[in-house]
C-alpha cells in the first residue's frame, strides 16, 4: 500500500478531489501554506494499493497544471529597504509536489 501526499494550489483542489472521487478514490484534504509565495495551498492525502499509484499520479497531472502568475517580491528583512523597488515578477505556480510513501500498516477504525 502507498500513501500519496500531494501539495497543490488551492485553485486546483476542487477539480482534483472531484476527479479522484469520480474514479473511486478517497482522499483527505488539509489546508497548508507555501513558504515561497506564502499563499494558501492544499495538501491531499490519498491511500492507494501499489498498482493504483500511476493512475492517481496521472489524475494529479491532469488536474494540477502549472501556470504563470505575477507576484511582487517581499521587502528584504535586512539591508536598506529605501533602495528596494518592488517590481512584479512572473513566476510559475501550480502543478503539484508529490510524495509517494510506503505504508507498513493501514487500519480503518
Amino acid at each position: 500500500m502507498k500513501l500519496i501526499v500531494a501539495v497543490i494550489q488551492d485553485k486546483d483542489a476542487v477539480r482534483l478531489l472531484e476527479a479522484l472521487i469520480k474514479k473511486g478514490y478517497r482522499a483527505t484534504k488539509l489546508a497548508s501554506t507555501g513558504g515561497f509565495l506564502r499563499e494558501g495551498n492544499t495538501t491531499v492525502l490519498i491511500g492507494v494499493e501499489d498498482g493504483e499509484t500511476d493512475e492517481v499520479l496521472g489524475t494529479i497531472r491532469e488536474t494540477c497544471r502549472p501556470r504563470e502568475q505575477l507576484v511582487t517580491p517581499l521587502t528584504p528583512m535586512s539591508g536598506p529597504a529605501d533602495s528596494y523597488v518592488a517590481y512584479p515578477v512572473e513566476v510559475v505556480v501550480g502543478g503539484a509536489t508529490v510524495f509517494v510513501l510506503n505504508v507498513e500498516r493501514y487500519e480503518k477504525i
